[in-house]
């Protein structure tokens, strides 16, 4: 499991809590917590965040929400290194037996991406059409998943906006009832104006502290999927080209920084050794 998300949550909850209670001159002061709960504040922002996105993607995508958070709290199961390694395995086991050897081995693969990317090599497809394939399958992940991170950037957006939707009818409310001339009426005028402002407060928590690193969170998920997809499309195109496993090796590497091939024993590389991070999908959407 990754328990970075949810302590991240709790982190991020737990430090705007004490920005609410800690006043400096007293102390903690959990009083001052009922100033930021406010029930029609919450169903205007929350609500309206919540309509306005039912109203922008069919039901289907809140079903995904179950799938999505198991993503998020996953250990990321998608190690480049590995790939590599399984693939020279394939590269080596071509070069002394052929690919028709490659069936057997193929078959015993858990990953269906590999194990049916190697199956078009051993069933002798020309070369452009398994190019072709590989590459409208990673096309079609690539549109399947973005659906997923463009649902919570989407929701963001609707949070802060029905939070400004919630301060202008508290303003509203509060400017058509004020009387100045009346008992308090100075200090009923700060008090709407506090209520007013929580609706805001309420859409900047949903979509800051939730919806965005969701969204950056899956989209992080799909890219780490992504690379090491392209490197069985690369890797498996090379073995059809009937290309050295020393060279294919080297090839592969470039998708996978230099701190790492050092951590998991990967020899070769064609990447600069000041390489900073993992190369990204070259579908990633902008």
């Amino acid at each position: 499991m990754d328990f970075t998300s949810i302590v991240g949550l709790i982190v991020g909850l737990g430090l705007v809590v004490f920005g609410i209670v800690f006043d400096p001159s007293t102390g903690v002061v959990w009083s001052t917590i009922k100033n930021f709960i406010d029930v029609p504040s919450m169903a205007i922002t929350f609500g309206g965040a919540i309509a306005a996105t039912v109203i922008a993607f069919p039901i289907t995508y809140f079903k995904d929400i179950p799938k999505h958070m198991r993503i998020i709290v996953q250990r990321n199961k998608y190690d480049p290194q590995q790939y590599i390694n399984k693939i020279v395995d394939f590269a080596q086991e071509a070069r002394r037996k052929g690919l028709l050897s490659l069936e057997d081995k193929a078959n015993q693969e858990e990953e269906p991406f590999l194990r049916n990317s190697i199956m078009l090599i051993v069933d002798a497809i020309d070369p452009a059409k398994v190019k072709e394939i590989l590459e409208d399958e990673l096309n079609g992940l690539e549109d399947r998943h973005s659906h997923g991170w463009q649902f919570y950037e989407k929701f963001s957006t609707f949070g802060p906006a029905f939070g400004m939707i919630g301060t202008l009818i508290g303003l509203i409310n509060m400017l058509a009832n004020m009387d100045m001339n009346a008992d308090g009426g100075a200090t009923k005028m700060a008090q709407g104006m506090s209520t007013a402002l929580v609706t805001t407060f309420y859409g900047s928590m949903l979509s800051n502290l939730l919806l965005t690193p969701l969204a950056h969170k899956l989209h992080m998920r799909h890219d780490e999927e992504m690379v090491c997809k392209e490197i069985v499309m690369e890797g498996v195109m090379a073995i059809q080209a009937g290309d050295n496993p020393k060279h294919i090796e080297e090839r592969l590497n470039a998708f996978v920084c230099e701190k790492k091939r050092m951590e998991s024993g990967g020899k070769g590389s064609s990447a600069p050794e000041n390489a900073p991070e993992e190369k990204k999908s070259k579908r990633r959407k902008k």
